[in-house]
């Protein structure tokens, strides 16, 4: 399977701009049914709000969106813009809208609702989608630090340290390094050091910040 991008985890954001409150969601998702299941529980939550603008993505053809009363063009599909431009899919965003009595214009309103979907991503981070092992990396504790830079340096991340007579690292890192990681630590130790891969499987990394 290739990689890609996704919402980190669900978060939300909130902000007022001429006195209209917009509060924005987003969640990863696997499913438009998932995805209508979200808009579905934003709707009944905020269901004395003007608008409950939305949009999604699901794999790389599937999109929606939706503006919900606001005028054609100023919401769902600038929503939607913004999580094409940053390349995130299998997610759902709705931004929802408290009118507060000032009228912000259609330019007005798609820097709006853009900035709540970016706000919203912001908060979440993304993770690229891929193939990832978990090791198992003993060391002693002279090599610690070299060893946590060498996995660093093969963007693993360490889940676990368990200290005893040595040190027992659990590592996740890109299924592809596995070999790298090794190769690294072999001459690190001098052949000392032996992976152990407990597992493969396609998941999100870590979080990444939103530029």
């Amino acid at each position: 399977m290739s990689e890609f991008r996704v919402p980190f985890a669900p978060a939300e954001s909130e902000f007022v701009e001429k006195r209209s409150r917009f509060i924005s969601h987003i969640w990863p998702v696997e499913s438009e049914e998932q995805a209508q299941q979200y808009i579905k529980e934003m709707k009944a939550r905020y269901y004395d709000a003007r608008h409950n603008c939305w949009c999604y993505r699901i794999g790389p053809a599937i999109a929606r969106y939706s503006d919900d009363g606001e005028p054609q063009g100023t919401a769902g599909q600038p929503m939607l813009k913004v999580l094409e431009r940053e390349e995130v899919t299998n997610v759902c965003c709705v931004v929802t809208r408290y009118f507060g009595g000032i009228l912000l214009g259609a330019g007005g309103l798609t820097r709006a609702y853009s900035k709540g979907a970016k706000d919203a991503l912001g908060a979440s981070g993304i993770a690229v989608m891929g193939a990832w092992a978990r090791v198992k990396v003993p060391c002693t504790y002279p090599l610690l630090q070299r060893v946590k830079l060498e996995i660093e340096g093969v963007n693993g991340v360490v889940d676990d340290v368990q200290y005893g007579a040595d040190v027992v690292l659990a590592v996740s890192l890109p299924a592809e390094q596995t070999e790298s990681l090794q190769r690294r630590l072999t001459e690190l130790s001098a052949g000392g050091i032996a992976v152990e891969v407990l597992s493969e499987e396609y998941r999100p990394g870590p979080r990444l910040e939103i530029p």
